[in-house]
């Protein structure tokens, strides 16, 4: 079974870049199952839902957020009628909308994807570790589900690589996302468990973390916000990590990242030629 993970989508040129390419890698690699966190695709600050048609269209199955899941407020009303958009499982009880949930595949295999976002230098919401457990438990591998992807939206390495730990061989796949920069630590844990601690992001590199360049660094030496924060418009770089499933398990056999166009170095998984 073949699973892709894409990072956080920014702006307009991110959604390009998802939009245009992701149907054609579904049918090149013949992927079973596609998440896509979309939180800062409208403008870089939440997603609107025709953001969310838009990529749920082009072959995302499930979309995931973090700490901006509701900055577009449209989608404190469309979180609860659109089942394949996640917020984090660890908001507080009577948030709108789900944190968890089992997708079919195109395969027919049933797909666990839990949606949970850290603590550390973060706002102070639920125990991530708590709510996952929770989540992971109630639907478990090799039971209920026949994967289990989770998207760890969370800014600090070290609470990332423990919560990949603490489930590693009852996961296929612990990802970060939010940070915006694909990290080079991908690998399978003694477990059985694909982790990388950050997809990237699906944007323009030319930027600060997709942002244009000039308002950032004027912030940085000034300390003095001077205007918003707009997201780059160059070509963007569709980053994200790819996934090989042993299906009798429901563990990873094999991980790798994935990188197309814009500025960095094209990477395609080389189990996937």
């Amino acid at each position: 079974m073949r699973l892709l993970f894409l990072g956080d989508v920014v702006g307009r040129s991110g959604r390009a870049a998802v939009v245009n390419r992701l149907p054609g890698l579904v049918e090149r690699f013949g992927l079973d199952f596609v998440v896509v966190n979309g939180e800062n695709s409208a403008g870089g600050f939440g997603l609107t839902e025709e953001i969310l048609t838009d990529l749920l269209d082009a072959g995302a199955d499930v979309v995931t957020t973090g700490n901006h899941a509701f900055d577009q407020r449209e989608a404190l009303v469309f979180a609860e009628r659109q089942p394949r958009f996640l917020r984090p499982a660890n908001f507080p009880s009577g948030t709108p909308g789900r944190g968890a949930n089992l997708y079919p595949a195109r395969n027919g295999a049933r797909i666990l994807v839990v949606n949970v976002m850290g603590r550390v230098f973060m706002d102070a919401l639920d125990d991530p570790f708590a709510a996952v457990e929770r989540e992971v438990a109630a639907c478990p591998l090799g039971e209920q589900a026949d994967a289990i992807i989770v998207d760890f939206h969370a800014e600090a390495t070290s609470e990332k690589q423990a919560v990949a730990h603490f489930l590693d061989g009852r996961v296929t796949l612990v990802v970060g996302t939010h940070t915006h920069v694909p990290t080079s630590d991908h690998r399978v844990l003694p477990g059985g468990t694909a982790y990388q601690s950050d997809a990237g992001m699906c944007g323009d590199y030319d930027s600060v973390l997709g942002m244009e360049k000039d308002e950032p660094v004027r912030r940085f030496l000034t300390k003095i916000p001077s205007g918003r924060f707009s997201p780059a418009g160059g070509e963007a770089t569709l980053c994200g990590i790819a996934v090989e499933v042993d299906e009798s398990s429901g563990l990873a056999v094999a991980v790798a990242p994935l990188s197309i166009g814009g500025v960095l170095e094209e990477r395609l998984p080389p189990f996937w030629a």
